[in-house]
């Protein structure tokens, strides 16, 4: 069977770690779309869209912002399976009826993060894992018909409706990724909230998130049974 071929969109605003780290976690052939500068594909003929984090916002009133959650909702109405991560996971949930909003509170740092279910995308993985997590917005209602699969005090970290997934955390950062991050929030968190992140990232923390890391690999598989479903479909159906 031929390779995958996904629509990498980002919304990273350029960010060279973004794309290093999807290139690095998924093993499937990438086009990638510079989504934050109004990039997107003019066609949904992909085995699976992937959207990345961003320092947006998914209800901030920028040109790019309506165009892509439009995307994402029709990619996953035509089944195509879509993976959102940190704001990609709120773009599908705002695309598939959900509500993003803002947190009290903002969680950065590796965390303790709790799955429910024995849903694929997290086959490997303990039911409590570590993961990098950076955000102030946070899904405050799921979308109509979708299912919880993990969460922590700070809320959804992620959901599955039909063949889609959003995941708040950051199951692709590298320590590099963690410490350019952190530093960028010195404004917003302050230089003692920040350092003590920065001391937080260490080898043996990251060691563990990597478990997290499985779900690229189940990702990929779930989106090649997805293709193997569409194709076996009698062509009344299509």
């Amino acid at each position: 069977m031929s390779r995958l071929r996904f629509a990498l969109l980002d919304a990273s605003h350029g960010s060279g770690s973004t794309r290093r780290n999807f290139r690095r976690e998924l093993d499937a052939d990438l086009v990638e779309f510079a989504a934050s500068d109004g990039e997107l594909p003019d066609s949904y003929d992909y085995d699976g869209v992937v959207v990345t984090g961003s320092r947006a916002s998914v209800y901030w009133d920028e040109a790019w912002i309506r165009p892509l959650v439009d995307y994402v909702a029709e990619a996953d109405e035509r089944g195509v399976p879509v993976l959102g991560v940190c704001y990609g996971h709120q773009v599908l949930a705002e695309a598939l009826g959900g509500r993003v909003g803002g947190m009290d509170d903002f969680e950065i740092g590796y965390n303790e993060v709790e799955h429910l279910d024995n849903d694929p995308l997290f086959e490997g993985i303990d039911d409590q894992f570590t993961v990098f997590t950076t955000h102030g917005d946070a899904v405050l209602e799921l979308p109509p018909g979708a299912e919880l699969l993990a969460k922590n005090e700070f809320g959804v970290h992620a959901f599955r409706k039909g063949d889609s997934y959003g995941v708040q955390f950051h199951p692709e950062y590298d320590m590099e990724t963690a410490r350019e991050v952190s530093e960028g929030k010195r404004e917003r968190l302050g230089d003692e909230r920040v350092d003590g992140v920065l001391d937080g990232i260490t080898a043996e923390n990251f060691d563990a998130a990597c478990e997290a890391k499985r779900l690229f690999d189940n990702f990929v598989a779930h989106a090649e049974r997805a293709r193997k479903e569409r194709r076996d479909r009698p062509s009344a159906e299509l």
